[in-house]
């Protein structure tokens, strides 16, 4: 998750809710962290929002929908 952390970082143009948003959805599954790790190894230059449209693709991004969807 370290590596992770720091990798996240280190995208041009990281923010702090970004990098809080990804870390949250990768702490869910050893799985997430390892598919996210090297999505940005892999696609060197890739941006904030390269990486949330990765995450966002992955089958199980709206597992727990229902969840959010009664906040408000």
């Amino acid at each position: 998750m370290k590596k992770l952390t720091v990798l996240l970082n280190n995208i041009d143009g990281s923010y702090y809710d970004f990098v809080v948003g990804i870390l949250q959805y990768a702490e869910e599954s050893p799985s997430h962290i390892e598919a996210i790790t090297r999505y940005i190894t892999e696609n060197h230059g890739c941006s904030t929002s390269d990486v949330v449209r990765f995450v966002s693709l992955q089958n199980d991004f709206f597992e727990n929908k229902e969840e959010y969807s009664k906040v408000g």
